[in-house]
């Protein structure tokens, strides 16, 4: 079997796709990374993997600062109430082990069950960064890039507006 990684940067090779990777200690947390990632530019994410409670799967991207209300945002996807996916559940849909999930996991999604939520921070972001399927390489990307890389998938993001969203429900 192929090395997952190398899958994944022949796949964003052969979509004409340019990408940086930085090798480092493994990383499992947005601390972990802000402590250690030096002065790599760009944008870096927090990365959700969640169930809803009908059994649908979300992979929620956001950028690492943004604030998350999990008891809110399945009105915000649409979806039944939130919880954390169980990490076999994780290995067995997105191949990859907590602490390594983020968009470039859904090349592991060879059924495609899983939908995808995006920050409109990182879809606008220009310059980011992501696992590539592993927590000790983090691999910088456009975010153009990254949309062509999800659609080459079969995926259509759903973008989300975050701050929209706590700014309209501290008006309620």
């Amino acid at each position: 079997m192929s090395n997952p990684s190398t899958v994944l940067f022949d796949q964003l090779a052969k979509l004409g796709i340019e990408t940086t990777t930085h090798e480092h200690v493994p990383l499992f947390t947005v601390e972990d990374s802000q402590n250690l990632r030096g002065d790599l530019p760009g944008l870096h994410s927090k990365n959700l993997f969640v169930k809803d409670k009908k059994g649908e799967l979300w992979l929620v991207v956001a950028e690492e600062e943004t604030e998350i209300r999990m008891n809110h945002l399945h009105k915000r996807l649409g979806c039944a109430r939130l919880s954390f996916g169980k990490p076999e559940l994780l290995i067995a849909t997105l191949g990859v082990k907590p602490g390594s999930v983020t968009p470039f996991a859904l090349i592991n999604d060879t059924d495609r069950k899983v939908r995808l939520a995006l920050d409109a921070k990182l879809a606008n972001g220009n310059v980011l960064n992501f696992h590539p399927l592993r927590n000790d390489r983090t691999t910088t990307i456009s975010s153009a890039d990254l949309l062509k890389f999800i659609t080459s998938l079969g995926y259509e993001a759903l973008i989300i507006d975050f701050e929209a969203d706590l700014e309209s429900a501290g008006a309620n």
